[in-house]
Protein backbone atom coordinates (compact mmCIF):
# COMPACT_ATOMS: atom_id res chain seq x y z
CA UNK A 1 0.00 0.00 0.00
CA UNK A 2 1.29 3.32 -0.95
CA UNK A 3 1.30 5.92 1.72
CA UNK A 4 1.55 9.95 1.59
CA UNK A 5 2.61 10.14 -2.32
CA UNK A 6 4.74 13.19 -3.90
CA UNK A 7 3.97 13.40 -7.56
CA UNK A 8 5.17 15.99 -10.04
CA UNK A 9 3.94 15.59 -14.18
CA UNK A 10 5.10 16.77 -17.00
CA UNK A 11 3.81 19.82 -18.08
CA UNK A 12 2.78 19.17 -21.71
CA UNK A 13 1.89 15.73 -21.10
CA UNK A 14 0.57 15.22 -17.94
CA UNK A 15 3.01 12.06 -17.56
CA UNK A 16 5.10 11.40 -14.69
CA UNK A 17 8.15 13.41 -14.18
CA UNK A 18 8.85 12.48 -10.47
CA UNK A 19 7.57 10.96 -7.67
CA UNK A 20 7.86 9.84 -4.20
CA UNK A 21 6.17 7.90 -1.61
CA UNK A 22 6.47 5.39 1.01
CA UNK A 23 4.86 2.12 1.04
CA UNK A 24 3.79 -0.50 3.85
CA UNK A 25 2.96 -4.07 2.00
CA UNK A 26 4.40 -5.48 -1.50
CA UNK A 27 1.12 -4.22 -3.27
CA UNK A 28 2.84 -1.44 -5.78
CA UNK A 29 5.29 -4.41 -7.25
CA UNK A 30 3.64 -7.82 -6.45
CA UNK A 31 2.15 -7.64 -10.30
CA UNK A 32 4.65 -7.65 -13.37
CA UNK A 33 6.16 -4.07 -13.91
CA UNK A 34 7.72 -2.17 -16.89
CA UNK A 35 7.22 1.25 -16.47
CA UNK A 36 8.88 4.35 -18.38
CA UNK A 37 10.91 5.43 -15.77
CA UNK A 38 13.30 5.01 -13.50
CA UNK A 39 12.47 3.45 -10.01
CA UNK A 40 14.77 3.48 -6.76
CA UNK A 41 13.27 1.28 -4.23
CA UNK A 42 14.04 1.54 -0.99
CA UNK A 43 13.45 -1.89 1.20
CA UNK A 44 13.16 -0.62 4.81
CA UNK A 45 12.57 -4.12 6.15
CA UNK A 46 11.00 -7.52 5.23
CA UNK A 47 12.52 -10.14 2.80
CA UNK A 48 11.05 -12.17 -0.32
CA UNK A 49 11.39 -12.85 -3.87
CA UNK A 50 12.55 -10.26 -6.56
CA UNK A 51 12.44 -11.35 -9.94
CA UNK A 52 14.22 -9.15 -12.87
CA UNK A 53 14.73 -10.03 -16.47
CA UNK A 54 15.39 -13.65 -16.65
CA UNK A 55 16.73 -14.23 -12.64
CA UNK A 56 15.11 -14.62 -9.33
CA UNK A 57 17.34 -13.41 -6.62
CA UNK A 58 15.93 -13.56 -2.68
CA UNK A 59 16.66 -10.17 -0.87
CA UNK A 60 16.27 -9.64 2.97
CA UNK A 61 16.97 -6.82 5.19
CA UNK A 62 17.34 -3.54 3.82
CA UNK A 63 18.03 -3.47 0.45
CA UNK A 64 17.87 -0.79 -2.51
CA UNK A 65 16.31 -1.99 -6.01
CA UNK A 66 17.23 0.09 -8.78
CA UNK A 67 15.38 -0.54 -12.09
CA UNK A 68 15.88 1.18 -15.44
CA UNK A 69 12.69 2.02 -18.15
CA UNK A 70 10.48 -0.81 -19.48
CA UNK A 71 13.37 -3.33 -17.45
CA UNK A 72 10.86 -6.31 -16.45
CA UNK A 73 10.63 -7.04 -12.06
CA UNK A 74 8.09 -8.25 -9.38
CA UNK A 75 8.88 -8.00 -5.89
CA UNK A 76 6.88 -10.83 -3.80
CA UNK A 77 7.25 -10.07 0.27
CA UNK A 78 7.54 -13.81 2.35
CA UNK A 79 7.74 -11.42 5.43
CA UNK A 80 6.17 -7.71 6.09
CA UNK A 81 8.01 -5.08 3.75
CA UNK A 82 8.12 -1.31 4.01
CA UNK A 83 10.34 1.55 2.51
CA UNK A 84 10.53 4.42 0.30
CA UNK A 85 10.83 4.96 -3.56
CA UNK A 86 11.56 7.27 -5.94
CA UNK A 87 10.52 6.90 -9.48
CA UNK A 88 11.86 9.83 -11.92
CA UNK A 89 11.47 10.02 -15.84
CA UNK A 90 14.66 10.22 -17.74
CA UNK A 91 13.22 13.92 -19.24
CA UNK A 92 13.49 14.65 -15.92
CA UNK A 93 16.80 13.39 -14.85
CA UNK A 94 18.26 11.66 -17.72
CA UNK A 95 21.11 9.09 -16.22
CA UNK A 96 23.09 9.25 -19.70
CA UNK A 97 23.68 12.70 -19.97
CA UNK A 98 25.00 12.89 -16.65
CA UNK A 99 27.57 10.51 -16.78
CA UNK A 100 30.56 12.25 -15.48
CA UNK A 101 28.61 13.66 -11.93
CA UNK A 102 26.33 10.63 -11.40
CA UNK A 103 28.44 7.37 -13.32
CA UNK A 104 25.58 5.22 -12.35
CA UNK A 105 24.71 3.44 -15.67
CA UNK A 106 26.41 0.20 -15.01
CA UNK A 107 26.34 -0.10 -11.49
CA UNK A 108 23.37 1.02 -10.31
CA UNK A 109 21.15 0.82 -13.58
CA UNK A 110 21.73 -2.01 -16.50
CA UNK A 111 23.47 -4.02 -14.73
CA UNK A 112 23.08 -7.67 -16.75
CA UNK A 113 26.12 -9.11 -14.60
CA UNK A 114 24.92 -8.43 -11.24
CA UNK A 115 21.79 -8.21 -9.46
CA UNK A 116 19.82 -5.14 -9.69
CA UNK A 117 19.61 -4.68 -5.68
CA UNK A 118 22.06 -4.61 -3.02
CA UNK A 119 22.19 -4.30 0.65
CA UNK A 120 22.36 -0.93 2.58
CA UNK A 121 23.25 -0.47 6.33
CA UNK A 122 20.97 0.75 8.85
CA UNK A 123 22.73 4.84 8.84
CA UNK A 124 22.49 4.32 5.02
CA UNK A 125 19.13 3.78 5.31
CA UNK A 126 18.77 7.18 7.74
CA UNK A 127 20.58 9.23 4.96
CA UNK A 128 18.46 7.67 2.10
CA UNK A 129 15.59 8.62 3.83
CA UNK A 130 16.57 12.18 5.05
CA UNK A 131 17.31 12.84 1.06
CA UNK A 132 13.95 11.17 0.05
CA UNK A 133 12.32 13.72 2.77
CA UNK A 134 14.23 17.16 1.50
CA UNK A 135 13.03 16.10 -2.32
CA UNK A 136 9.47 15.50 -1.06
CA UNK A 137 9.07 18.73 0.67
CA UNK A 138 10.22 20.56 -2.48
CA UNK A 139 7.32 18.65 -4.27
CA UNK A 140 5.17 20.28 -1.56
CA UNK A 141 6.19 23.74 -1.48
CA UNK A 142 6.07 24.34 -5.79
CA UNK A 143 8.61 27.08 -4.89
CA UNK A 144 11.42 28.46 -7.60
CA UNK A 145 13.99 26.06 -9.12
CA UNK A 146 11.74 23.03 -7.80
CA UNK A 147 13.26 20.74 -10.61
CA UNK A 148 16.37 22.10 -10.05
CA UNK A 149 16.25 21.46 -6.59
CA UNK A 150 15.05 17.70 -6.53
CA UNK A 151 17.60 16.80 -9.27
CA UNK A 152 20.55 18.70 -6.84
CA UNK A 153 19.13 16.07 -3.87
CA UNK A 154 18.51 12.78 -6.10
CA UNK A 155 22.28 13.30 -7.52
CA UNK A 156 22.84 13.13 -4.01
CA UNK A 157 21.12 10.04 -3.57
CA UNK A 158 22.28 8.38 -6.51
CA UNK A 159 26.03 8.93 -5.33
CA UNK A 160 25.64 7.53 -2.21
CA UNK A 161 24.34 4.46 -3.58
CA UNK A 162 26.69 4.29 -5.96
CA UNK A 163 29.54 4.62 -3.49
CA UNK A 164 28.01 1.83 -1.48
CA UNK A 165 27.46 -0.41 -4.50
CA UNK A 166 30.99 -0.31 -5.35
CA UNK A 167 32.64 -0.78 -2.06
CA UNK A 168 30.82 -4.30 -1.68
CA UNK A 169 32.13 -7.17 -3.65
CA UNK A 170 31.29 -8.31 -6.83
CA UNK A 171 28.62 -11.30 -7.04
CA UNK A 172 30.16 -14.37 -6.27
CA UNK A 173 33.52 -13.78 -5.30
CA UNK A 174 33.19 -13.89 -1.56
CA UNK A 175 32.71 -17.60 -2.50
CA UNK A 176 36.17 -18.17 -5.12
CA UNK A 177 37.79 -15.00 -5.18
CA UNK A 178 40.66 -16.05 -6.36
CA UNK A 179 39.47 -19.52 -9.05
CA UNK A 180 39.38 -20.28 -12.18
CA UNK A 181 35.17 -19.45 -12.36
CA UNK A 182 35.68 -15.79 -12.02
CA UNK A 183 38.36 -15.19 -14.15
CA UNK A 184 36.20 -17.17 -16.95
CA UNK A 185 33.11 -15.37 -16.32
CA UNK A 186 35.49 -11.65 -16.09
CA UNK A 187 36.50 -13.27 -19.95
CA UNK A 188 33.16 -13.73 -20.94
CA UNK A 189 31.86 -10.25 -19.47
CA UNK A 190 35.14 -8.21 -21.55
CA UNK A 191 34.17 -10.56 -24.96
CA UNK A 192 30.15 -9.97 -24.34
CA UNK A 193 30.73 -6.09 -23.73
CA UNK A 194 33.31 -6.26 -26.89
CA UNK A 195 31.17 -8.41 -29.70
CA UNK A 196 27.61 -8.07 -28.89
CA UNK A 197 27.10 -6.06 -32.23
CA UNK A 198 28.11 -9.51 -34.57
CA UNK A 199 28.12 -12.29 -32.12
CA UNK A 200 24.92 -13.27 -31.18
CA UNK A 201 24.74 -16.94 -29.68
CA UNK A 202 25.93 -18.66 -26.87
CA UNK A 203 27.95 -21.17 -29.12
CA UNK A 204 30.05 -18.57 -30.82
CA UNK A 205 30.99 -16.79 -27.28
CA UNK A 206 32.27 -20.47 -26.43
CA UNK A 207 34.07 -20.63 -29.40
CA UNK A 208 35.63 -17.09 -28.50
CA UNK A 209 36.97 -18.09 -25.50
CA UNK A 210 37.74 -21.90 -26.18
CA UNK A 211 35.90 -23.70 -23.99
CA UNK A 212 32.76 -26.45 -24.06
CA UNK A 213 29.81 -24.33 -24.75
CA UNK A 214 27.94 -27.19 -22.16
CA UNK A 215 30.24 -25.93 -19.49
CA UNK A 216 30.41 -22.61 -20.12
CA UNK A 217 26.41 -22.24 -20.52
CA UNK A 218 26.44 -24.41 -16.86
CA UNK A 219 28.84 -22.63 -15.22
CA UNK A 220 26.61 -18.95 -16.74
CA UNK A 221 23.10 -20.43 -15.20
CA UNK A 222 24.89 -21.18 -11.97
CA UNK A 223 26.90 -17.88 -11.52
CA UNK A 224 24.16 -15.81 -13.04
CA UNK A 225 20.96 -17.41 -12.22
CA UNK A 226 20.11 -16.95 -15.83
CA UNK A 227 21.48 -18.57 -19.09
CA UNK A 228 24.26 -16.77 -21.60
CA UNK A 229 21.92 -16.39 -23.97
CA UNK A 230 19.53 -14.36 -21.72
CA UNK A 231 23.00 -12.27 -20.97
CA UNK A 232 24.01 -11.55 -24.50
CA UNK A 233 20.25 -10.78 -24.96
CA UNK A 234 20.23 -8.05 -21.94
CA UNK A 235 23.42 -6.43 -23.17
CA UNK A 236 22.08 -6.09 -26.63
CA UNK A 237 18.63 -4.75 -25.29
CA UNK A 238 20.70 -1.89 -23.33
CA UNK A 239 22.44 -0.66 -26.21
CA UNK A 240 19.16 -0.82 -28.55
CA UNK A 241 17.74 1.06 -25.36
CA UNK A 242 20.76 3.39 -25.44
CA UNK A 243 20.60 4.36 -28.98
CA UNK A 244 16.92 4.70 -29.28
CA UNK A 245 17.13 7.41 -26.51
CA UNK A 246 20.30 9.05 -27.17
CA UNK A 247 19.99 9.55 -30.94
CA UNK A 248 17.66 10.44 -34.08
CA UNK A 249 19.28 7.28 -35.64
CA UNK A 250 16.95 5.11 -37.49
CA UNK A 251 15.50 1.81 -35.93
CA UNK A 252 16.58 0.02 -38.86
CA UNK A 253 20.45 1.92 -38.43
CA UNK A 254 20.13 0.64 -34.91
CA UNK A 255 19.00 -2.77 -35.84
CA UNK A 256 21.72 -2.95 -38.83
CA UNK A 257 24.62 -1.24 -36.21
CA UNK A 258 23.43 -4.37 -33.44
CA UNK A 259 23.96 -6.80 -35.87
CA UNK A 260 20.34 -7.47 -37.25
CA UNK A 261 20.31 -7.55 -40.94
CA UNK A 262 16.15 -7.67 -40.55
CA UNK A 263 14.37 -4.24 -39.19
CA UNK A 264 11.46 -6.09 -38.20
CA UNK A 265 13.15 -8.95 -36.60
CA UNK A 266 15.06 -6.95 -34.73
CA UNK A 267 11.57 -5.10 -33.52
CA UNK A 268 9.88 -8.72 -32.47
CA UNK A 269 13.24 -8.97 -30.54
CA UNK A 270 13.39 -6.06 -29.07
CA UNK A 271 9.38 -6.07 -28.35
CA UNK A 272 9.73 -9.66 -26.70
CA UNK A 273 12.34 -8.33 -24.39
CA UNK A 274 10.71 -4.92 -23.56
CA UNK A 275 7.04 -5.89 -24.07
CA UNK A 276 7.16 -2.36 -26.30
CA UNK A 277 8.10 -1.70 -29.79
CA UNK A 278 11.18 0.29 -30.55
CA UNK A 279 8.85 3.20 -31.69
CA UNK A 280 6.71 2.98 -28.67
CA UNK A 281 10.06 2.86 -26.40
CA UNK A 282 11.00 5.77 -28.24
CA UNK A 283 8.10 7.72 -27.54
CA UNK A 284 7.34 7.24 -24.42
CA UNK A 285 10.97 7.30 -22.83
CA UNK A 286 12.68 10.06 -24.98
CA UNK A 287 15.23 10.34 -27.89
CA UNK A 288 17.93 12.45 -29.39
CA UNK A 289 19.27 13.83 -25.89
CA UNK A 290 23.02 13.61 -26.68
CA UNK A 291 22.18 15.88 -30.02
CA UNK A 292 20.10 18.14 -27.94
CA UNK A 293 22.99 18.77 -25.77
Amino acid sequence: MAIDCFLLTHPHTGELAFRSYSFSDDTPFNYLQRNNYYSLILLTQGSGELRANFATYLFAGSTLCCFGPYQPYTIQASTAVAGLVLDFHADFFCIYRHQQEVASNGILFNTIFEPPFFPVTTEAVREFAALAAVMQEEVRRQEVAQQESIVLYLKLFLLKAIRIRTAQPALGTEQNPSGREPWLLQQLQDAINTHYRHLHTAGAYADLLRVPARSLTRLVKSHYQKTLSQLITERIIMEAKRELYLTSQSVKAIAFALGFGDEYYFSRFFKKNTAVSPQFFRESVGFAKAEES
